[in-house]
């Protein structure tokens, strides 16, 4: 593989990076334009040939929506104005290399199944992104795991804490109650950290709301209980340990060698992780998770541009059966 580039698609911004003989290049980073998908297609075919050298194979890019992977056609977006474009199709036809494309999170957990010097160290890794909401990527058996519409890995929809003591009850908008998503995501932490500054009106995180004019944050939380705050670092611990049940059935359904907690919540730290392990523990079934490393992510905000380059990597390969680094090496 000579050269391929990753773009990483975002809401907000767009970066774009070339990956050759396994070194990761700096990234271009520009605001994603948003006032239509022409001007949009436009600004991303651009930063492509900005970045691509002569010999150019392939592009990558991870976007924040549902694909459908073989047409590359974004089937729902809520930041960017895509929903049914053939992005596949239509940025191939204006750069004249093959593109593929797929979620954000799905690409993530690519890189992450790679270490610094791009070699596969996972071939069966789950992993969770939380910021505002709760994500997933699955790489099984070396590969990306789509499943059949192109949407797995959706974790924060999993139900772990749905009350069925009577008829099961009636649905409601998503992210439904009882789902990883509604108890473990940003704004899950955000409600906790309010509710304990309305409980305990002369706690540091009251004083952090007062302050600053508005109820506390989950940020605000994290960075009191890295001073020592007590009842910070208790409510961190509780949103961590909702987090911890998610890794527990991620466990319980993969036995994945590695769980990758990414996204805003792992700038936590062991705030985060330490709790999880200890509740993801407790909640596996015996003889599962003895071989599963449940950690941070690594590559930090490369992670979505470094992903797309391998998911180019991986789509070129020409035996269906290797893996992105088999083929990168």
């Amino acid at each position: 593989m000579k050269e391929v580039i990753g773009v990483d698609l975002g809401g907000t911004k767009v970066a774009v990076a070339r990956l050759r003989e396994q070194a990761l290049s700096d990234s271009t980073i520009q605001p994603t334009v948003r006032s239509g998908s022409d001007e949009l297609i436009e600004q991303l075919a651009s930063m492509i040939e900005s970045c691509r050298g002569d010999e150019l194979e392939g592009v990558g890019v991870g976007v924040p929506s549902v694909v459908e992977f073989d047409t590359g056609r974004i089937v729902s977006t809520t930041n960017l104005p895509l929903a049914d474009v053939r992005l596949r199709d239509v940025l191939s036809e204006r750069i004249d290399v093959p593109v593929f494309v797929d979620n954000d999170a799905t690409v993530a957990a690519l890189a992450e199944a790679h270490d610094e010097d791009l070699q596969m160290v996972a071939r069966d890794l789950v992993m969770i992104t939380i910021g505002t909401g709760v994500g997933g990527g699955l790489v099984l058996g070396g590969r990306i795991y789509r499943g059949a519409t192109g949407g797995a890995g959706e974790l924060g929809h999993t139900l772990v804490a749905l009350d069925l003591s009577g008829d099961a009850p009636s649905p409601e908008h998503f992210p439904q109650p009882g789902s990883l998503e509604r108890l473990a995501a940003g704004r899950a932490l955000d409600a906790l950290v309010a509710e304990c500054a309305d409980q305990h009106p002369d706690s540091e995180l009251a004083r952090l709301g007062d302050q600053q004019g508005r109820s506390p944050l989950g940020a605000d939380a994290v960075r009191a209980a890295h001073d020592g705050d007590a009842d910070a670092v208790r409510v961190v611990a509780r949103w961590a340990e909702h987090v911890g049940v998610g890794v527990a059935n991620a466990i319980n359904t993969f036995d994945p060698e590695e769980v990758v907690i990414g996204g805003g919540a792992a700038r936590a730290g062991d705030l985060l992780l330490e709790p999880v392990k200890r509740i993801a523990a407790e909640y596996v079934l015996p003889g599962l998770g003895n071989r599963t490393t449940i950690r941070l992510a690594r590559h930090g905000v490369r992670a979505g541009v470094l992903g797309a380059a391998l998911l180019a990597v991986h789509e070129l390969a020409e035996s269906p059966s290797a893996s992105p680094s088999e083929v990168a090496r």
